[in-house]
């Protein structure tokens, strides 16, 4: 049985027949920890001399967002990610100054900042080749090594894309994609879900009345700061894309990003059924071996490409059938994804990778240990190992 959270996100199957082992992750931050992989090329172009600072982020029970935004205050010095990666875990990730720093490092007991030399160019993206994951299973009920299908895995977006405990980010997106504002502030301030806390559930429902914005917001926790902010803007001039527009420019595009990949959940889902998602055939748009798109050929080591809908949505795939379908029920055209009023959040869409790329998959005792493509959700493939009733309750 496939839990209603996951059919919040769009995923509403398994692709693996492993009947699950049950059990947990994340009982503390070290049973989920994580560690980015970048290039041998970048790795070579870390040098000791003048540039951009290159540093080793190491965290614990703090996310990447937060952990860089609380270096600016402390140092003034703004560094840059290639990923993002949850509080819950031990992580370890590079990340680079955005301008020329003299910072050599930095410690607070959440993460410290280590210095490994500088580079001519800041390191991108395009850099990361994936992360390394090592995660403990507590309390399962089935041998682990009895998994074997790490190689047919669809690569849905994992539930931290959308909220993890409150699954709205992908809501938020299609509000905006629809110019509705108003309805992008309501699901901020007031979206309730099972999973969050009672004090959270309780300051949410206040906030579902416009009435109550002023009266509420010094009971606003600090952890909201986003939705401090939008309150803040709306009891000022009560314009909603104004509110909407005083958000990070980063969030705004994730929320965006965010109901693209719920479009991108559901079209693997309703996919999955017909067509095989696992090997490429004539016609299909692929991924190389160094990631460029491009078309099928034969002989090639290519991995399928399903398109990920945007303003330059490309129709000619096997896979537009199912997309016009969705997009109908969604009551959204592809164009939408160009948001005149606000232009620094439209997505042109492209395409992901239809399965996960899984190397180095290993079972020792109760951890499992594994390497990711860059953009690729541990906790999908956690999902099908244990097949969790409650993934919230179960630490994904």
């Amino acid at each position: 049985m496939i839990p209603s959270i996951d059919s919040e996100i769009g995923i509403t199957i398994y692709t693996t027949s492993f009947a699950g082992t049950g059990g947990r992750i994340r009982d503390t931050p070290e049973n989920f920890q994580v560690r980015e992989v970048i290039t041998d090329r970048a790795l070579r172009s870390i040098q000791e001399e003048s540039g951009y600072a290159v540093y080793i982020l190491e965290k614990k029970n703090i996310d990447t967002s937060h952990a860089l935004s609380a270096v600016f205050k402390k140092t003034r010095v703004r560094l840059k990610s290639l990923g993002l990666k949850d509080a819950s875990a031990v992580t370890q990730q590079y990340v680079c100054s955005v301008g020329k720093t003299k910072l050599e490092g930095l410690s607070d007991g959440r993460f410290s900042l280590k210095r490994l030399g500088f580079v001519k160019k800041p390191l991108t993206k395009k850099d990361m080749i994936g992360n390394n994951f090592k995660i403990q299973i507590s309390d399962h009920r089935q041998n682990l090594e009895d998994f074997s299908e790490h190689d047919t895995i669809l690569n849905f977006y994992g539930y931290q894309r959308f909220g993890s405990k409150r699954p709205m980010t992908h809501l938020v997106g299609k509000a905006i994609v629809q110019r509705n504002f108003d309805r992008a502030v309501e699901l901020i301030l007031s979206y309730q879900s099972e999973y969050d806390s009672k004090e959270n559930s309780e300051i949410r429902q206040k906030l579902s009345d416009k009435a109550n914005y002023q009266r509420y917001l010094d009971d606003v926790p600090p952890q909201m700061d986003i939705e401090r902010i939008i309150l803040q803007q709306m009891i000022s001039h009560g314009d909603p894309l104004k509110a909407i527009r005083a958000v990070p420019v980063s969030l705004r595009r994730f929320y965006v990003q965010a109901y693209q990949s719920y479009l991108f959940n559901r079209t693997l889902c309703d996919a999955f059924a017909q067509e095989d998602l696992f090997k490429p055939q004539d016609g299909d748009v692929c991924f190389d071996s160094n990631a460029i798109i491009g078309k099928y050929v034969r002989g090639m080591n290519q991995r399928l490409a399903v398109p990920f809908v945007g303003y330059s949505y490309y129709k000619k795939t096997r896979f537009h059938y199912y997309i016009s379908q969705i997009l109908e029920s969604e009551e959204i055209l592809p164009r939408d994804f160009f948001i005149k009023e606000m232009q620094e959040a439209s997505n042109e869409g492209g395409f992901r990778q239809s399965a996960i790329n899984c190397t180095g998959f290993a079972i020792q005792g109760d951890t499992i240990e594994f390497t990711l493509s860059r953009g690729s959700f541990a906790t999908i493939l956690m999902r099908e190992i244990i097949k969790p009733e409650d993934p919230i309750g179960a630490g994904f």
